[in-house]
């Protein structure tokens, strides 16, 4: 069983107060428990009609690392110095558990069982006939979504992160026993405690990039 370790419910301070860290304090581990719990949080994320495409690989051993390491070139700080390095994959066959959340959901009582037959009976021809380049787009949405959610929630367990797109997307998955024709490489999240400053950056005003209808 996992448990809360939340080291701050302060959520201005959670969002404001992030920072791509890239080099982390060595000592610093997170336990298998503590790391579960992270993800149990993580995964309350939205998706495309519920069905959690994201799928993790959680690098933190010294031989996983040193498998990651020719695939980060560019981001080798990171990947030596954190607790962990967190692969996130889009599953482009995550249709298949249709049944078994929407059965869930009708088990512990948030569904009706005829909403649920009538859901597969809605999108299953819907997956079935969608084309790869749909299905990636739906997975690079919701696995966005849940990159944000992680990298949130490590704040409020105390951890600083560090959201990665230059990485080996050719070889990623294979390398780490993936099927690379179902799990999409969407991005790679460095956690541990910030051994140093991250730097602040600007935002563009809200009236440069809204418009109000």
């Amino acid at each position: 069983m996992t448990t809360h370790i939340y080291k701050n419910n302060d959520f201005s301070a959670i969002m404001k107060g992030r920072r791509s860290i890239r080099k982390y304090d060595t000592t610093v581990k997170i336990s298998q428990s503590e790391m579960t719990a992270i993800l149990k949080d993580t995964i309350t994320a939205p998706s495309s009609i519920n069905m959690q495409p994201w799928r993790f690989v959680v690098i933190s051993s010294p031989e996983g690392k040193e498998k990651l390491k020719p695939l980060v070139k560019f981001n080798a700080t990171q990947n030596d110095t954190s607790a962990a390095m967190i692969l996130i994959f889009g599953d482009l066959n995550n249709f298949d558990n249709a049944d078994k959340i929407l059965s869930q959901a009708v088990a512990e009582g948030l569904m009706p069982e005829e909403v649920k037959k009538r859901q597969l009976e809605m999108f299953t021809p819907i997956y079935n006939n969608m084309s790869k380049e749909k299905l990636k787009d739906i997975v690079l949405i919701d696995a966005g979504l849940v990159a944000m959610q992680f990298m949130l929630t490590a704040r409020a367990y105390g951890y600083d992160t560090n959201p990665i797109g230059g990485f080996d997307h050719d070889n990623l998955a294979q390398t780490f026993g993936l099927d690379s024709d179902r799990y999409l490489p969407v991005m790679i999240i460095s956690i541990g405690k910030a051994d140093e400053d991250g730097y602040s950056s600007v935002r563009l005003p809200v009236d440069d990039v809204t418009t109000w209808v």
